[in-house]
């Protein structure tokens, strides 16, 4: 269990950091094309680990979760973007990390029973979550980013759960066969609109970062939920917010209010209290 948190965890630090940039990016490009441009190179790094570790012969019963979570993911992350370009990182982000509830109720559902001190810990960290919005569900922001960050939680939850069915046949061979939908979809998008958003050379390092970490952290998550409970695992993976809060403070120099701070401490006593529960 412990194996699962750790992985989950670092899932949620490679997520934050790719968000982190995708958002700052997508202020300057259109999110479609930070998206699906980060996407070949998530793509072709993916590849490459699949014909390395001889993947391709693995049960073929991915491909449709596979398939689900590229579209899924496709919806999620267009107006996760959208909410960053047009909303501050440290508020829109945990807002968006309620679509933890989706697959923590379905994992209950489903008959998971997480030892006592597991359950105080997803209780604070989803508790965490809701206070780290505060901003959003008082009023005190535009209605628009919270609108988009809805759809793209309630997209994300979804995504979520098909990774992890995927996973079940192989967790590397789903997360390449999500880039492949997904590469495909954009070329399909380019032969339309003949325009890649105006990505200039510079932009290169950046769309690969995001690229190749939002794969990695798709890789540890799903490995994650294979060697642990999908109710914690999908917590512990859904803290990426807090990485990219971080990253916008210190960065952008964004203030995050009082209520904030505290739904990071208190998330953070989550993720203790999961992890010893292992």
């Amino acid at each position: 269990m412990r194996v699962a948190a750790a992985l989950a965890l670092l899932s949620s630090l490679m997520w934050g950091t790719a968000d982190f940039l995708g958002g700052v990016t997508s202020r300057r490009l259109p999110p479609l094309a930070v998206y699906g441009l980060s996407q070949v190179a998530g793509f072709i790094v993916l590849v490459l680990a699949a014909t390395v570790t001889w993947s391709w012969d693995e049960d073929p019963g991915y491909w449709p979760w596979s398939i689900a979570s590229s579209v899924l993911g496709l919806a999620g992350m267009l107006a996760f973007y959208a909410a960053l370009s047009i909303g501050p990182m440290g508020i829109v982000s945990p807002l968006v990390s309620l679509s933890v509830i989706i697959p923590v109720a379905v994992g209950l559902l489903r008959g998971e029973v997480p030892g006592g001190v597991q359950v105080l810990g997803i209780i604070a960290a989803v508790i965490g979550i809701l206070l780290a919005s505060g901003p959003e569900l008082s009023g005190a922001e535009s209605a628009r980013p919270l609108i988009l960050a809805g759809i793209a939680a309630v997209a994300f939850g979804g995504m979520y759960l098909t990774m992890a069915e995927g996973s079940r046949y192989s967790p590397l061979m789903t997360m390449t066969g999500m880039r492949v939908v997904t590469v495909v979809l954009f070329v399909v998008v380019l032969a339309v609109t003949r325009s890649i958003g105006g990505a200039r050379p510079r932009d290169a390092i950046p769309l690969t970062v995001v690229g190749v970490f939002d794969a990695g952290a798709n890789v540890t998550f799903g490995v994650a939920t294979t060697v642990g409970l999908l109710a914690t695992t999908s917590v512990l993976g859904s803290l990426y917010p807090v990485m990219t809060a971080v990253l916008a403070a210190v960065f952008l120099h964004e203030r995050l209010r009082v209520v904030q701070y505290a739904g990071v401490a208190v998330a953070m006593t989550g993720v203790v209290l999961i992890s010893a529960g292992g």
